[in-house]
């Protein structure tokens, strides 16, 4: 049975299903026969993936903070969802400089919000709340950091996501850890793929400079990331949430990243995709001052490979070639949910 089929007919609750990765599960969750309802702020940019895709018209979606617990257990008692998502974050290294409170109060309180909305309601058998790979005390080394390693982000955004992990792990033991739903955390690397418009962010800056015919601007060419297409991480969270609704054991922290030999360096992401795009296209390095950034980070996913038997399945080069192909088709003019859909099943294999 593939991953997909457990999701026919569940109640999905997805928290930030606006956001990109949200827009991309929710899509997949659809082509699953799931029933999915949403909770989040308006899209975070414009254009925006969820608009393009016209989800608003296929699933349940609701308007609201997470910040905003009444409203939000509302949501969840009337939803009643089998299974729960949290991805409703301030998810922007730079802007948490610029918004630190903010950043705090969302992906903290959203955190305590939703689990303790979780709590209240009864009805979810399985919770994934998804954090970050800068959740790790970031020492960078060449070497992946393993679930056990100690949590300490630098900057206000990873450090808020260190204390969603710990807040997580915190209902799991006083609350959830007899009765209620099985709950995990699962930090991921950066994801590329088709639709992601945000700002400060090496693809969405790579799109929008090849549409204006522009040379690309890299702040920070030598630092190494664990890149993948965002499909991979989302596969892992779906596995996640139905492994551990049938074998509640297997609930914890999980790392979501792509090998070892895929955790590249920006300019060589720059590289892949100039290369991808064609028609000239190059990029150069200038640094604009801004705050600090770690200059590597890499994950060991041995856990999650061993748990559920998850793999990467598009290197780098595929993950940079699927963007490329959703970009154009966008900047093209063209529908996108076609390649959204067909991107989805070829992963799938649906």
């Amino acid at each position: 049975m593939g991953v997909l089929d457990y999701y026919k007919g569940k109640k999905v609750f997805v928290t930030g299903h606006t956001g990109f990765k949200g827009s991309w599960l929710s899509q997949i969750l659809l082509l699953a026969g799931a029933d999915v309802t949403g909770y989040a702020l308006k899209p975070p940019t414009d254009p925006a993936l969820f608009d393009l895709l016209g989800l608003k018209n296929h699933i349940r979606s609701i308007r609201g903070d997470v910040r905003d617990y009444e409203r939000l257990l509302a949501a969840l008692r009337e939803t009643k969802p089998d299974v729960v998502f949290h991805l409703a974050a301030q998810p922007l290294v730079r802007l948490s400089y610029e918004q630190p409170r903010q950043t705090f109060e969302t992906n903290i309180m959203g955190t305590v919000n939703l689990l303790e909305a979780v709590r209240e309601t009864g009805s979810a058998i399985s919770v994934v709340n998804v954090t970050t790979d800068k959740v790790y005390q970031n020492r960078e080394v060449r070497r992946g950091y393993k679930e056990e390693d100690p949590l300490d982000g630098f900057d206000p955004y990873s450090n808020s996501k260190s204390c969603s992990d710990l807040v997580t792990h915190s209902y799991r033991s006083s609350f959830f850890k007899t009765s209620g739903p099985a709950i995990s955390t699962a930090r991921a690397g950066n994801v590329i793929g088709g639709g992601d418009f945000a700002r400060d962010r090496i693809i969405p800056d790579c799109v929008r400079a090849a549409a204006k015919g522009e040379t690309i601007i890299l702040r920070n060419p030598n630092s190494v990331r664990p890149y993948q297409h965002v499909l991979e991480p989302l596969c892992a969270y779906l596995m996640i949430a139905a492994g551990q609704a049938d074998e509640p054991d297997l609930q914890g922290s999980y790392n979501v990243g792509p090998d070892e030999e895929d955790a590249v360096t920006t300019g060589r992401l720059a590289d892949l995709f100039t290369h991808a795009w064609g028609e000239g296209l190059a990029w150069t390095s200038k640094s604009d001052g801004g705050p600090h950034e770690a200059g590597l980070l890499m994950l060991d996913s041995t856990k999650l490979k061993k748990t559920f038997a998850w793999k990467p399945r598009w290197r780098i080069g595929d993950a940079v070639s699927k963007t490329v192909e959703w970009a154009k088709a966008h900047v093209n003019g063209e529908d996108v949910t076609d390649v959204t859909e067909r991107e989805i099943k070829e992963y799938f294999d649906v």
